[in-house]
């Protein structure tokens, strides 16, 4: 480890030393952005990186509800704003049991640059609560929400900080959260993003991100004259961002084999296809059912259910052959066997729907194999990118057409794309021409943001 990264580690260390998620993120950042600082000295002077890694704000505190049967309940609430300086503070809300401070500094720190990437006006942030509506009904969930926004209202809002929606957090939850809000501050604003359609939503936010991180294995592809037609895909996860990744792969002309929950994997060699992805959609967002109902309906010899295990395990272990890799559920999904697997089994590229799905041992193995590796804070932007589009949209009181949302979501990834692979070429260069997309995502967020540090002074 170079001499100054050891120092910003050092530092983070002696603080936060119990924050595991927090300093892996903070660890790939710091490594790649080496080569920059030597080139910055200034940035060095100004102190910009030991102030990037220090959130701005962090909120907690309780949120006590009642159930259907009248007991209390008591959860945490948090909202991490990290960094403002691009624009108001923007990122999703996210309600799991695991969530805790290390997780969500994580996310909002990767949050910076990912909108730092999109190249809208956005700054980081992150939130949520250990809270799980899993199992819960919606009257339950709707007395949560509101008892969590009775708090957040009050360090939200439409130029302040615009949250969105994440694991546990869709289209019900957020519909509560802005009833509330509304109700409490007398105002209709584009506060939250992910809204209904009929209520200020934008087309295309649902499956933005599974879109975007398709886009963005297409770019890498394009790159080297190749296409995701007749390619075989794995995707993990079965919420939004895997749904839309397999609409869009099939749209391209690849084939899906995968899906995957809390309680297990689905392998279907047959590939899911439109009419089975429909029955997926059904499942997962009305019936809120498990995958392994997916092979009770297709029953068949080339579709096999795994209990308790990841997509990862499953293509280890069975050896199976993919050519790209769509990691879409949750953090740390994949480890040095899992991508060793991959590497072994023909996968050449991989683009990342969660957030940061790969362990750090992963990744090395990804480059150093030559894999097209997109991280997650560039190939899953297209989520935050199309909340930036809401934005927009609700700023100027207009709705763009599915297209017009569609095109700029394009643009946006593309740009991202081209982006990260120029800062790779300058400050990375690999001598076989390899593109390291993680060191080049990270310098071109970085730059973005530590410039507009400067401009704006010591605050």
């Amino acid at each position: 480890m170079p001499k100054l990264a050891k120092k910003y580690m050092d530092i983070l260390i002696s603080k936060d030393p119990n924050q595991p998620e927090f300093l892996q993120a903070a660890q790939e950042v710091i490594d790649t952005i080496i080569p920059v600082l030597e080139k910055h000295p200034e940035y060095v002077e100004a102190k910009i990186v030991e102030r990037i890694i220090e959130p701005e704000r962090v909120i907690l505190f309780r949120v006590p509800w009642a159930d259907d049967k009248g007991k209390v309940q008591v959860n945490r609430g948090f909202r991490i704003e990290y960094n403002s300086a691009l624009g108001p503070y923007k990122g999703g809300m996210r309600f799991h049991p695991s969530v805790n401070l290390s997780i969500l500094k994580f996310l909002g720190f990767e949050q910076i640059f990912k909108n730092s990437l999109t190249t809208l006006p956005m700054g980081g942030g992150k939130g949520g609560s250990d809270f799980d509506p899993k199992g819960k009904s919606d009257n339950e969930v709707m007395h949560f929400c509101q008892s969590f926004m009775n708090e957040l209202y009050r360090h939200i809002g439409p130029n302040t900080d615009v949250p969105a929606g994440d694991i546990g957090v869709g289209g019900r939850e957020i519909g509560f959260m802005f009833g509330q809000y509304k109700k409490i501050v007398n105002e209709f604003t584009g506060v939250f993003t992910g809204k209904g359609r009929n209520w200020g939503g934008s087309l295309i936010r649902p499956e933005a991100t599974g879109y975007g991180e398709v886009y963005f294995a297409q770019n890498m592809l394009a790159e080297k004259k190749d296409s995701i037609k007749g390619k075989t895909v794995a995707v993990s996860g079965s919420g939004n961002v895997c749904q839309y990744a397999i609409q869009k792969v099939n749209e391209l002309g690849g084939k899906c084999i995968s899906m995957s929950d809390s309680t297990g994997t689905i392998i279907d060699l047959n590939g899911i296809d439109d009419k089975k992805w429909k029955y997926l959609m059904e499942l997962k967002n009305i019936k809120r059912g498990r995958v392994k109902e997916y092979a009770v309906k297709f029953k068949g010899a080339k579709v096999k259910y795994y209990e308790g295990k990841s997509v990862w395990d499953v293509i280890r272990d069975q050896k199976i052959k993919v050519d790209i890799a769509l990691p879409s559920a949750t953090q740390n999904e994949i480890d040095a066997s899992h991508a060793k697997a991959l590497v072994k089994y023909g996968c050449k590229v991989v683009s990342e729907g969660a957030n940061m799905p790969s362990l750090p041992e992963a990744q090395d193995i990804f480059i150093k194999n030559r894999v097209l590796y997109g991280p997650a804070k560039a190939a899953n932007a297209g989520g935050v990118a199309t909340s930036g589009l809401e934005m927009s949209q609700n700023s100027l009181r207009m709705s763009w057409t599915r297209e017009e949302v569609d095109g700029h979501l394009k643009r946006i990834m593309k740009d991202i794309h081209d982006n990260s692979m120029a800062a790779a070429l300058k400050y990375a260069p690999e001598k076989d021409g390899y593109i390291n997309y993680m060191a080049g995502a990270n310098i071109a967020g970085f730059i973005k943001v530590a410039d507009a540090m400067m401009d704006q002074g010591v605050v």
